[in-house]
């Protein structure tokens, strides 16, 4: 299970916490202490050059990476003025500065949307450098994020990776990532799941929300999810615990991400993916998931962004640590 930071600069100016500021600290030292074992980063998205010394920081604390541990560094035109062969080497070589580390444990090919796959995969372009630096032991593990399911089905077909972080939705109302579960399953791919929650409609405390990956918020989807929350009221468990746990307990899914900017809210998805959750919840949940119209396209619909947690301030109501 992981933790996208990408959004913390955002959450924490939102909560009056400056940029750098021990907030951000005290959250990477919290997800380092488990039952975490994946920081999505983003590289630039999360206050750029400082945001990896922040990291830096808190590992050389912990005394290095647990075993294990999976943190990411991303490369694309959003993230660098020279997405070329040369510009990723210096992008990768001054995060293992900032980072401490010898090698970066996954790297990827963010957004390929925003590229043609021609440029890409040309000889000595950004694929082709990408392999080089993982042969040369700098890198270990290439992956690709983002990107309409057609498109990452064709770099999958290049078997340079080793895993996909998917924000086509994967969850309790939505299955518009399976074909690309089951291409990743059948290449000994890793699939990981960045969007458990159909961004806050299935997260207790945020009602109807017209916001997150899917735009679209059609009546028998909205109608699904109170009905799921109802079954899951009846038990006196929140509705995100079994939609985050539908995820991390599918085998096929590597890892499950969620977004969270705070300690608080490291606690409170550990919180979710332990509660104990009854065989009748599951019953009755996958009855309502199986019934579900099939799959939309999300081409032209999603957001390549992690499901969110919303700040503390913004009305949500966050559990108390949960009895075992």
């Amino acid at each position: 299970m992981g933790i996208d930071i990408s959004t913390m600069d955002v959450c924490t100016s939102q909560l009056n916490y400056g940029p750098g500021s021990e907030t951000a600290l005290a959250t990477i030292r919290r997800v380092l202490e488990g039952p975490f074992n994946f920081i999505d980063a983003k590289g630039e998205y999360w206050q750029g050059a400082e945001g990896e010394r922040c990291i830096g920081r808190a590992i050389s604390e912990a005394g290095g990476l647990p075993d294990g541990f999976v943190l990411t560094r991303s490369v694309g035109p959003a993230l660098a003025l020279d997405f070329s062969g040369d510009g990723i080497v210096r992008a990768v070589e001054a995060s293992l500065q900032r980072l401490g580390l010898d090698l970066l444990p996954l790297v990827l090919l963010r957004q390929p949307e925003e590229f043609s796959f021609e440029s890409a995969t040309a000889r000595s372009g950004p694929l082709a450098t990408l392999v080089r630096l993982r042969d040369q032991g700098l890198i270990n593990h290439l992956g690709i994020a983002g990107g309409p399911i057609d498109l990452q089905l064709k770099y999958l077909q290049t078997d340079a990776f080793d895993a996909v972080i998917s924000y086509v939705p994967y969850n309790l109302l939505d299955r518009a990532a399976e074909p690309l579960i089951q291409n990743t399953v059948s290449r000994e791919v890793a699939f990981v799941n960045a969007a458990p929650l159909t961004g806050r409609l299935l997260l207790d405390g945020t009602g109807r929300s017209t916001q997150g990956m899917n735009r679209e918020r059609v009546p028998a989807r909205l109608e699904r999810s109170d009905k799921m929350r109802l079954i899951c009221a009846a038990y006196g468990i929140p509705l995100a615990a079994a939609a985050l746990q539908f995820s991390t307990l599918d085998p096929r899914v590597a890892s499950t991400i969620v977004g969270a900017s705070t300690p608080s809210q490291a606690d409170f998805v550990t919180d979710l993916a332990q509660w104990r959750i009854p065989s009748g919840v599951w019953d009755d949940l996958l009855d309502l998931v199986e019934e579900s119209e099939p799959a939309i396209s999300c081409r032209d619909d999603v957001i390549p962004t992690t499901d969110p947690l919303p700040c503390e301030d913004q009305g949500v109501s966050f559990p108390a640590a949960v009895s075992h």
